[in-house]
């Protein structure tokens, strides 16, 4: 896996665990399937880029904000 796609995972569980959604939320705010969206946050999927705009939409993210942390 490269280590950008590394990178955005990591924010969309930092995010996601920061802002107390449990993946089920986050699947019933982006249609992605909860099992999915494990997968993903395990590394075990690397997610399409229209699932990862989904994702950026419902945790309230911008994709140039807050990479260095």
């Amino acid at each position: 896996m490269e280590r950008e796609t590394e990178r955005i995972i990591e924010k969309i569980r930092k995010t996601r665990l920061e802002k107390k959604i449990s993946l089920l939320k986050l699947a019933n705010d982006t249609g992605i399937s909860h099992s999915h969206l494990y997968y993903i946050e395990s590394k075990k999927v690397i997610p399409s880029i229209d699932v990862v705009i989904k994702i950026f939409k419902a945790l309230e993210l911008k994709p140039n904000e807050g990479w260095d942390s």
